[in-house]
């Protein structure tokens, strides 16, 4: 596969055919965003007045977090917290009509964040380049069968690109291969845990009960239907 730069991301996520290649590529985006906004942009003006406008989700915040510099998320969510008391309540006592604004403001306000814009930004771009690849280089087909899995909302993210990006001719083509690696999952995500409840079942137990792969099923399973594993 020829590789260049809007390519070769989408090769290092593919190459180690482990797990779904969408999930790395939004974990590697999400890492990258994360040490971005923790970093030196945390003092850029205009990055800050995006973040103080959009704010973070839970999962995000927790991520910040994790990177060790509480006084850096501090600061991001000081001047958050500012915007926020400033957009939503500006001094109006919280009654009657007023408060029904304010009540809708701050719903707004929950279902945005910065990171998340600016993955989603980011996944459209490279799904598209994902769709480019798979229509134009032989390799990369090849490469793309040989994924053993695609989560399920990956596999909806993926398909939707690529009715945006691909032609009538390698649409039915490309959507049968995702499904079928999605499908393919599913069948061996059911067998294990369909083994696993059956192990509860005092005929299966004992030293040398065979769990098989079944013991972390309940995890994976909660990752193929969420992108997420849990923890």
């Amino acid at each position: 596969m020829r590789n260049d730069i809007t390519s070769i991301p989408i090769s290092e996520v593919f190459e180690p055919r482990d797990g779904c290649p969408i999930c790395r590529l939004r974990n590697t985006l999400e890492d990258r965003v994360v040490d971005y906004i923790t970093g030196a942009a945390m003092m850029e003006p205009d990055v800050r007045q995006e973040t103080n406008r959009l704010g973070f989700c839970y999962e995000h915040f927790e991520m910040m977090m994790k990177k060790r510099n509480r006084l850096g998320v501090a600061l991001i969510m000081e001047s958050h917290l500012e915007e926020i008391e400033k957009q939503i309540f500006n001094g109006l006592p919280l009654i009657g009509k007023s408060s029904i604004k304010q009540a809708k403001s701050a719903g707004q306000a929950l279902c945005t964040c910065f990171v998340c814009k600016q993955i989603d930004w980011a996944m459209e771009r490279m799904l598209a380049t994902v769709c480019r690849l798979w229509e134009n280089e032989r390799d990369f087909r090849k490469l793309f069968d040989e994924q053993p899995a695609l989560c399920l909302p990956h596999f909806s993210l993926l398909t939707e690109a690529a009715e945006k990006n691909m032609g009538k001719k390698n649409l039915p083509d490309f959507t049968n291969s995702a499904s079928k690696l999605c499908k393919a999952y599913l069948t061996e995500l059911r067998r294990d845990v369909s083994h696993f409840c059956r192990m509860f079942d005092y005929r299966n137990g004992g030293n040398n009960a065979d769990w098989g792969n079944s013991r972390d099923s309940i995890e994976r399973g909660v990752w193929w239907l969420t992108s997420r594993i849990p923890k």
